[in-house]
């Protein structure tokens, strides 16, 4: 055979060999994607997003869209030909698999974490909707969730309401684990606790929740990096009473990131007059019960799905700006906010078109 004619099949065979381990050999990547974008000023599903009863709505128009974003499944495995793909495309982002579903994290573990930080993000949103308002919203702190094993299980339970530690009130969930590792690990801990069935009964009569218990637990050693300190195995959160009735109601969407969406839309219902002016508002950021607004994840691919569904607008948590201007989409303007009370300025400069005014976001944040 001559040897022009070996090279050419050798390079040959080697291609198809090289094409064929990169369909088959799968690679530790997963991909991000612009996913779907809702109006919370809308329907979704045949039913409003935002259902308020028991208190005076009023008509809105325009968009405040939240945003998300699509990713790979815990168990679909990229090969290198998938991952080249998602590379050189501009619509989508190839991280490593870990970074979606750290420490070997199910499908059915991230969609159960993610549907309870929605639950979560859509409690603050009402919270810091009203407080906005000056409606006043009833709040305690509760167990959260009580680690398996753990000195707390069989002894509190989640909604419990803790009313104080070693006999000093609990008034932020931040309380909890203060007072809990003044203790050393081996060494007791009282709580004075409201069960979650008469906390919940009490709160639904509108009156101060009574039957009180106190439980004693004996302090274990966490198993963080660094010093040990005295844990009992608890999550500590918050829970409230809303005057009135607020349902969100979005389905096959998780995460805390559409928290301060919510809280606009909400406001915008509950106040006469257009919030937007018409436009076509999107954004992102999760929000806390003070209202303020945090980073989120994906946020490239939520402007190109903004943009794509029509937003000019894209309201910005101030962490995610340096990274969203490195790539706008053509058309879409930027706004950095740092908390509820920025949107809403933001979103008054839109409709009264004073756009100039509004707060940029820069490559350097």
């Amino acid at each position: 055979m001559p040897r022009r004619t070996a090279t050419m099949l050798a390079s040959t065979l080697m291609l198809i060999a090289l094409l064929c381990a990169g369909v088959l050999i799968p690679v530790p990547y997963a991909e991000m994607s612009p996913g779907p974008t809702v109006n919370t000023l809308g329907n979704h599903g045949g039913e409003p997003v935002l259902q308020i009863s028991g208190h005076k709505t009023y008509p809105t128009d325009g968009h405040l869209n939240m945003t998300t974003v699509r990713v790979t499944s815990a168990d679909f495995r990229m090969n290198m030909v998938e991952a080249v793909y998602g590379w050189l495309a501009h619509d989508s982002v190839i991280v490593p698999h870990d970074t979606l579903y750290p420490d070997g994290k199910t499908e059915q573990q991230s969609t159960q974490e993610n549907a309870e930080e929605f639950s979560e993000s859509q409690e603050s949103a009402k919270v810091a909707a009203l407080e906005q308002l000056h409606i006043p919203v009833k709040s305690w702190v509760i167990v959260s969730a009580v680690v398996k094993d753990s000195p707390a299980e069989g002894s509190l339970h989640a909604g419990d309401a803790i009313k104080a530690v070693d006999g000093t009130a609990v008034k932020q969930p931040s309380d909890v684990a203060k007072l809990v590792t003044k203790h050393k690990p081996g060494q007791n801990v009282v709580f004075t606790v409201v069960p979650a069935k008469d906390q919940a009964a009490a709160a639904k009569a509108g009156k101060p929740a009574t039957a009180t218990r106190k439980v004693t637990l004996t302090t274990t050693t966490s198993h963080d990096t660094g010093a040990k300190r005295a844990i009992v195995g608890i999550t500590a959160g918050t829970d409230h009473a809303f005057p009135f009735s607020i349902d969100i109601k979005l389905a096959d969407v998780g995460g805390p990131s559409a928290g301060m969406m919510f809280a606009l839309g909400l406001y915008d219902k509950l106040t006469p007059g257009s919030l937007t002016g018409g436009a076509f508002v999107a954004g992102t950021g999760t929000i806390d019960d003070d209202g303020k607004v945090g980073p989120i994840g994906g946020i490239e691919m939520k402007t190109i799905g903004a943009r794509r569904k029509g937003a000019q607008y894209f309201l910005t948590p101030a962490e995610n700006c340096a990274s969203a201007a490195k790539n706008t989409p053509d058309g879409l303007r930027l706004v950095k906010v740092r908390t509820i009370g920025d949107a809403l300025a933001a979103l008054k400069d839109i409709r009264t078109h004073h756009t100039d005014a509004l707060p940029k976001c820069t490559t350097k944040g």
